[in-house]
């Protein structure tokens, strides 16, 4: 399988906001996992996937009341019952970088054991393989 990207934007509001008047990372936090679970649950369904591991965020600029950003998700490896997924932030006026990272999702049986998803990630892009590599290393830690 391709890597698939998937594009989901939000506008910062006044009730996203910290207590400098820029988004709050608990929020941006939050559509970082719902872009995630977007690339993961399309590949094989929502109610079968449940998120194990954010592999950290590090905001790099502050997102100020107006900004419209861009999230950018694709499922970079597949273990046997795992996903990892990438997902880069920008600003969607200029493209400036916000943040990135890595989760992992499993999928799950209505019991909410692992189940194997029978999912094959084959990146051909340059970029596509190097992040398959390191969604993979990340399985190994």
């Amino acid at each position: 399988m391709e890597l698939k990207k998937f594009i989901t934007h939000h506008l910062v509001k006044g009730k996203d906001l910290n207590h400098h008047g820029t988004l709050f990372a608990g929020r941006g936090a939050e559509w970082f996992v719902e872009a995630g679970f977007v690339a993961a649950s399309a590949m094989t369904a929502p109610e079968n996937t449940v998120c194990l591991n954010i592999h950290g965020l590090v905001f790099t600029r502050p997102v100020p009341k107006g900004s419209i950003v861009r999230y950018e998700s694709k499922v970079a490896y597949a273990g046997r019952s795992s996903m990892v997924v990438y997902v880069k932030v920008l600003m969607a006026k200029d493209d400036d970088f916000v943040l990135d990272g890595f989760m992992t999702f499993i999928h799950v049986d209505e019991n909410g054991k692992s189940t194997p998803h029978n999912l094959v990630v084959n990146p051909t892009e340059i970029e596509d393989i190097a992040l398959h590599q390191r969604a993979k290393d990340l399985l190994k830690k």
